[in-house]
């Protein structure tokens, strides 16, 4: 049996058949995965069903979405769905929380983000664990003797995902892990250790206990150069929208603009054509095998708790999780 790399996960798009997502389920932990997560993006399938087909098909890695947020799935729902989830994996589960993106689009607007977020997990950890209490939130409440109808397992663990200082921040008081998602970026590390360290000094907790994720776009191919005209195309769609949060570099002026501008009209190649080589490399994992272990190990190196290979992850689907499994994966044990 391999051993699972607690320090490597890989995650999907939820736009399979439940056959696919067992499939990939079982992959995923034969080649050694230590965690799989599932998108939870607008527009696409909802995590849940993918990540219950997983857990099936599964016995030994860690599974979660990767993130849900509690204004299109109120906490009280989100509840449910972990608690499934954890009865489902047998204790396997994971939770994702974030701001989410591109909200207005359907004419959501994310009203005091840090105070939902931080009530959202008040609410959530109170179902959990059958804490009949009650919470006065101004986002979100519960009235004293409101429990779910069912058991529950007890808490999760928490991850929040974010670019920003302020979330990091409640990320430190609040959460197990931090997910810096669309970033490949080694000294993002650093910029969010210090964020986090902010949150964590009000609860007296050590900053280290707060685990650092990277996650991104990843194309591996034997043919280099052709893995990173992929990525970029991949990449086009999210550069103008985590881009500017990342406080370690200067984008060329005007860049994002004409980026988003081609992304709009659906034209990603072109799009992709704009990113400059170093650029990539700051939001994908792209490139040969060794290329693509080469990038994931000096993020384990700048001190992230584990790295998250996201689709499309090769050229096809299956041929990209193949070489991720066999070639990139043994060489980060």
């Amino acid at each position: 049996m391999t051993e699972l790399n607690p320090r490597v996960s890989v995650a999907f798009q939820t736009d399979k058949t439940l056959a696919e997502y067992a499939e990939l389920g079982r992959l995923a932990e034969g080649y050694g995965f230590g965690t799989v997560s599932v998108y939870s993006d607008l527009m696409f399938q909802p995590p849940l069903p993918a990540l219950l087909s997983m857990a099936a098909a599964t016995t030994r890695v860690r599974l979660g979405p990767a993130c849900l947020n509690p204004f299109t799935v109120h906490p009280v729902e989100i509840a449910g769905q972990m608690t499934m989830l954890d009865q489902a994996s047998r204790g396997r589960a994971y939770l994702g929380l974030a701001r989410g993106a591109w909200l207005d689009s359907i004419g959501v607007q994310p009203k005091r983000p840090l105070q939902a977020i931080r009530q959202a997990v008040e609410v959530i950890r109170r179902l959990l664990t059958r804490d009949a209490a009650g919470f006065g939130g101004e986002v979100f409440s519960l009235r004293p003797g409101q429990q779910l109808e069912y058991e529950t397992n007890g808490n999760v663990p928490l991850l929040i995902g974010t670019w920003g200082p302020k979330l990091a921040a409640l990320a430190g008081e609040l959460a197990d892990e931090v997910k810096v998602g669309g970033s490949a970026n080694p000294e993002m590390v650093a910029a969010m250790r210090n964020w986090i360290a902010v949150g964590s000094a009000l609860v007296r907790r050590p900053a280290a206990q707060v685990g650092i994720i990277l996650g991104a776009v990843t194309v591996v191919d034997e043919d280099g150069g052709r893995a990173r005209i992929r990525a970029r195309e991949e990449v086009a769609r999210y550069l103008p929208v985590v881009a500017p949060f990342d406080p370690t570099f200067a984008m060329e002026p005007g860049l994002f603009s004409r980026v988003d501008k081609l992304v709009h009209q659906r034209d990603f190649s072109a799009a992709g054509a704009l990113i400059p080589d170093d650029v990539l490399a700051r939001f994908a994992f792209a490139g040969t095998p060794s290329e693509v272990t080469a990038q994931a190990a000096s993020v384990l190196a700048a001190g992230a708790a584990r790295v998250e290979f996201g689709t499309p992850h090769g050229l096809t689907a299956k041929e990209g999780l193949r070489l991720l499994g066999e070639k990139v994966l043994p060489a980060l044990h």
